[in-house]
């Protein structure tokens, strides 16, 4: 797999049950290019380490005057640097292409879990952690993946080298052979805490990043509330929390370092020393001194990949510990499904709560607990959070169909979608069935002003499809971004659309217009609405009222106004009691039939003026 051939057709199936198996799946689903790097890591270490061995023959070919053999020498040199330049450009090269393709394999997979989990992965698992490990985390899996092989290489080209000198120079040899494992492992009784000052800072930092992106999504919320500086006074004190993690750790990488120079200059001193003792007693000759002292100095250079692995991995394992975690979450339903693919039509139903929509028409959907609701609305799309009775679209079980043949039938679009970046053009180019042009979907949802407002802030952009939209519609207000998201669902033209809340941002006199909009839009085809909008109440063909998670009453909004005094509670947003205080309810509980009229022709006139 090559950069260029990104993204993968299939990133596969991870292997999440830890950390430690995860980055070892990574490892072995880019073996080919784990061995490309592994060969062109030995080919660079290999021509480093013969350095030394030319130099020595140089050194020991001056001294005796022996022209041939310094042209000998000359020659191996010049093959040894050629060695050295293609072998290091072509590691650098693998290695980079390791680490992004493993990196986005990381990615994609994230993506694809998001994908399958929907709206259910930010309750099981905090938004800011899967922007952590989307972001951040997925560079340090990289980082390990793409540095094993390179530290493979770099410890067979020590193992060979110290077997070399051994046989070259026995004496300095068994020297060089004992001091390098010292030093490969001195540093070990240190990585354990290390790795777990790694884990604190990286854990702190993840909270931090949660605590950011939480405070951002609801910065509006909080100016609202005064509550802005109490959560900036709590980022503050968890990014002092990081910098001090962050300098612990550091402290111990340092001093990891400062053995990892120390150590080979006391290895340099104590080869150089004994050297000299064996070279004035004649058992060694200079050229053999000088290259045994320069096989010393530069296997410093691939010492330094023990030091690498070992920071890339204690920096990976809470990375891949997080990845893991989110990706070992599971649909309640099976994600493949146990039935063939297929576009089941007819009516929507229930059984936990009763719930019917009929085919083909506009139901509303009132639901005094709006929790309730969005789950009931992620069940009817079949994205139930827990195993339970599945919904039924023409008597076929939506949790039994593969998960892209239920979300073709039916499109859930929660109270809080969200706006991708990009253009307007971009964002209506979804999946759909073509009969609903986009511009026929921005008029159903009134989206005029939207569109005006789009092209005043974009430069250039004459056709508003081509005016961009920022990052999650920031620069939109909430009900202008509420209808966007309306246009794109009603140009899918699902057969089943479920709308939770769509107008809650607006006013009731754009609510009026988008009700209309969406009924005509819509007509012949199946619509869910979940609302306690009287305006879109009053449209529907068919209201169904919830109480205590099942059906309580059935009808149009006027009987339901007239005839349910918990109907009534909730969509007037007052209690009974409330209601029978302020002169509004008879003796039975229900509106008096006065009332009832005048609050009727109030609807009306707002409708006229819409």
């Amino acid at each position: 797999m090559q950069i260029q051939d990104l993204p993968f057709p299939d990133p596969g199936v991870p292997d999440a049950r830890s950390g430690p198996r995860f980055l070892w799946w990574l490892f072995r689903n880019q073996l080919s290019g784990q061995l490309k790097s592994l060969a062109w890591g030995l080919l660079h270490f290999a021509s480093v380490a013969s350095l030394p061995f030319c130099v020595g023959v140089a050194v020991q070919a001056a001294v005796d005057r022996s022209g041939g053999r310094l042209a000998l020498a000359g020659g191996l040199m010049a093959l040894a640097c050629a060695g050295n330049a293609v072998g290091d450009t072509f590691l650098h090269r693998a290695a980079v292409t390791n680490w992004i393709t493993a990196a986005a394999r990381v990615q994609q997979l994230l993506a694809r879990k998001a994908a399958t989990l929907g709206s259910a992965l930010t309750r099981r698992v905090a938004a800011g952690e899967v922007v952590a490990v989307s972001t951040g985390d997925v560079e340090k899996i990289g980082w390990f993946v793409e540095a094993l092989s390179r530290f493979t290489a770099a410890a067979v080209t020590v193992v060979l080298v110290c077997v070399g000198l051994i046989v070259y120079q026995p004496a300095l040899g068994v020297v060089v052979a004992v001091g390098l494992p010292v030093l490969a492992i001195a540093v070990l009784p240190l990585l354990p805490h290390a790795t777990r000052r790694a884990d604190i800072q990286r854990e702190k930092a993840g909270r931090a990043t949660e605590l950011a992106s939480d405070t951002v999504a609801g910065l509006r919320v909080l100016r609202g509330i005064g509550g802005e500086e109490l959560f900036l006074d709590r980022y503050r004190r968890a990014s002092q929390e990081v910098r001090r993690a962050a300098v612990r750790s550091a402290r111990m990488w340092s001093l990891i370092a400062a053995i990892q120079v120390l150590l080979p200059g006391l290895l340099l001193v104590t080869v150089v020393w004994y050297g000299v003792r064996l070279a004035r007693e004649g058992r060694i000759a200079v050229g053999e001194l000088v290259t045994v002292y320069s096989s010393v100095m530069v296997l410093t250079y691939p010492l330094r990949h023990f030091e690498e692995i070992a920071m890339a991995y204690s920096f990976s394992r809470p990375s891949a510990r997080r990845a893991a975690r989110v990706l070992s979450l599971e649909r309640a339903t099976d994600t493949a499904g146990t039935r063939d693919a297929e576009a089941p039509t007819g009516d929507l139903y229930d059984p936990v709560t009763g719930l019917l929509a009929p085919a083909g028409r506009f139901t509303a959907v009132v639901c005094g607990d709006p929790d309730a609701a969005g789950r009931l609305a992620e069940r009817l799309g079949g994205h139930a959070a827990e195993q339970g009775t599945p919904v039924l679209l023409g008597g076929v079980p939506l949790d039994e169909l593969p998960l892209d043949s239920a979300r073709a039938a039916v499109l859930v679009q929660d109270k809080d979608p969200v706006l991708l970046s990009g253009t307007l053009r971009e964002l209506l180019d979804v999946p759909a069935s073509g009969a609903v042009d986009p511009r026929d979907a921005l008029d159903a949802a009134q989206c005029g002003d939207v569109l005006a407002a789009l092209v005043q802030g974009s430069l250039g952009a004459d056709d508003p499809m081509d005016a961009r939209i920022t990052e999650r519609g920031r620069s939109l207000s909430g009900g202008q971004r509420q209808r966007l998201a309306l246009a794109r669902s009603l140009v899918t033209d699902p057969e089943v659309l479920v709308l939770d809340e769509p107008t809650s941002a607006v006013d009731s006199h754009t609510e009026a217009r988008v009700a209309r909009g969406v009924r005509g839009l819509r007509a012949r085809r199946t619509t869910v609405v979940f609302t306690s909008s009287p305006l879109l109440l009053d449209l529907a063909d068919r209201v169904v009222f919830l109480h205590g998670g099942t059906v309580a009453a059935v009808g149009d909004h006027r009987e339901l106004v007239r005839a349910e005094p918990r109907y009534r509670a909730v969509v007037t947003r007052e209690t009974e009691d409330g209601a029978a205080s302020a002169g509004g309810l008879d003796g039975d509980g229900a509106l008096r039939g006065d009332e009832v009229r005048h609050r009727l022709r109030e609807l009306e006139e707002i409708e006229e003026t819409a």
